[in-house]
């Protein structure tokens, strides 16, 4: 007889796993491994097997037992809690079964029962309408200061000539006798359960119509164009997404709206760069300016500002503009202006300025790090 394999080995989890991490791996595995769905060709062992290592762990009693004596704890003569590992009609399952349904739901979409029992429906309950995702591009200026924005909005919505019924003149579903399902019996090589599918005259509604409704056919939902009005808040990054609650499609069966949710995409800046709730500026000076210092007008969000430039400022010099960066309208923070400077070399110069970068050449000018340079190729000769 081929030794056992450890039922928290079968099932993927830690021995101080949780009631919830050991059913989860549970249903991921009992899918992987159903006969009626897996491929592989020993998925029905594999099944049982999963299945029987749940229904020791699942069980506080059974799992203490097994923790202390092993497979002994649980399958010999002395073990409580029940007998054996048998088909799906209750007896000897040893837990509930409700979690397999569960699965089955999921993977045949319909409702099952064991042993006779049935689950309830799944089509005539209330169902959430599905999300909108909208791809949005926003200027520079819109995403850093808000704005209000009109979106055009292709959605399903509940039919206004019947109030999203689907008809005028209700009366209970002759098939289903108004319960929405339609039950049958499915034998399986792992037993027999009693399956629940939505209806098919009355949609799982359990009701139909004298007279459908022209305008939506009977869904008692249309699609419709809108145009809706969103405040974006101001400092909006690139890539970020605004939910707008229930301006999704309609739900099912009185269900609640989904929701839009706006991704926005930032157009660059001519001048401006972005980093976060940052803005950086490169500003370009003169030779002079970049020597001497100078006094100069610096263009921000909010508006000029007037900046002192010391002398002896080099390209890649920067100053920081305290809260002189965008607001987030969310958290409050507010981000930096960082200037760059820029020492723009002339490429033309008159015969005046020539002769003043001559003279100016033949001064003794503090050049420190010219001059470790010029040190540094001579030595390399």
């Amino acid at each position: 007889m081929a030794t056992k394999r450890d039922y928290y080995e079968v099932l993927g989890v830690s021995k101080n796993a949780t009631k919830d991490e050991i059913k989860s791996a549970f249903r991921k595995l009992a899918k992987k491994y159903h006969p009626d769905i897996s491929k592989e060709e020993n998925a029905e062992e594999k099944f049982k097997e999963v299945q029987e290592a749940y229904s020791v762990l699942s069980d506080d009693n059974k799992r203490r037992q097994y923790d202390q004596f092993g497979h002994a704890g649980v399958n010999g003569p002395g073990a409580s809690g029940g007998a054996g590992f048998g088909g799906f009609n209750g007896a000897g399952f040893g837990f509930d079964a409700s979690d397999l349904g569960d699965i089955f739901d999921d993977l045949f979409g319909g409702g099952f029962g064991f042993g006779g029992s049935s689950s309830r429906s799944r089509g005539s309950r209330a169902r959430r309408g599905s999300d909108i995702l909208m791809q949005v591009e926003l200027s520079f200026e819109e995403a850093i200061y808000g704005c209000e924005k009109d979106f055009d909005l292709d959605v399903v919505t509940e039919c206004d000539k019947c109030d999203g019924k689907g008809g005028f003149g209700e009366e209970t579903c002759k098939r289903c006798h108004g319960s929405g399902t339609i039950t049958s019996e499915q034998r399986t090589i792992l037993g027999s359960f009693m399956t629940k599918t939505t209806c098919p005259e009355c949609n799982g509604k359990g009701k139909t119509y004298k007279e459908v409704c022209s305008k939506c056919r009977g869904k008692g939902q249309v699609k419709s164009h809108k145009t809706i009005t969103v405040n974006v808040p101001s400092g909006i990054d690139n890539g970020e997404r605004l939910r707008v609650p229930g301006r999704g499609h309609a739900g099912e069966n009185g269900g609640s709206s989904g929701d839009l949710y706006l991704e926005f995409h930032i157009k660059e800046h001519k001048y401006y760069e972005r980093d976060g709730l940052d803005i950086y500026l490169e500003v370009p000076i003169n030779m002079a300016e970049a020597v001497l210092g100078c006094k100069k007008e610096i263009p921000t969000i909010y508006g000029n500002v007037k900046l002192t430039i010391p002398g002896g400022t080099d390209s890649g010099d920067k100053q920081r503009l305290k809260g002189k960066g965008i607001k987030d309208s969310t958290s409050r923070r507010v981000g930096d202006m960082y200037v760059i400077f820029k020492v723009v070399t002339p490429k033309k110069l008159s015969r005046d300025q020539k002769k003043l970068f001559e003279s100016l050449s033949k001064t003794d000018l503090d050049d420190s790090e010219i001059d470790r340079f010029t040190r540094f190729t001579k030595n390399n000769d």
